[in-house]
């Protein structure tokens, strides 16, 4: 899951969770991978297995994953379409309104964006 930087902003099982579907929407967990165990992020990341599970059963009570008995948490095949919908609606809802703000308040230009993101 590579190095995670825990804040204190958020709960560490959010924070986990939050994690768990960029990696999803990255392309980093596909449809069908299989989650690490709750017992090894716990050992790796130094968090109570309670933390772990809570964020994996917040994934599977949204059904991005879904537990297989004995062998673990799987994501699901829709996740990828469920996520991106639904990172999109909250995008636009909570984030775009606060970012478009910012760009009229520093007179920014569509040609200015777009000429800043392919100088990148």
């Amino acid at each position: 899951m590579a190095d995670i930087q825990w804040s204190d902003g958020a709960p560490i099982y959010r924070q986990l969770k939050d994690r768990v579907i960029a990696m999803m929407l990255d392309g980093v967990l596909k449809p069908g991978d299989a989650l690490p165990s709750v017992r090894q992020v716990a050992a790796e990341y130094q968090l109570n297995p309670i933390t772990v599970s809570r964020a994996y059963q917040e994934l599977a009570d949204e059904a991005l994953v879904e537990k297989r008995r004995g062998l673990g948490m799987f994501v699901t095949d829709e996740a990828s379409r469920k996520l991106l919908k639904s990172e999109r609606e909250r995008f636009l809802h909570d984030e775009w309104p606060a970012v478009a703000q910012r760009i009229e308040r520093l007179g920014l230009s569509f040609e200015e964006l777009l000429q800043a993101k392919e100088n990148k």
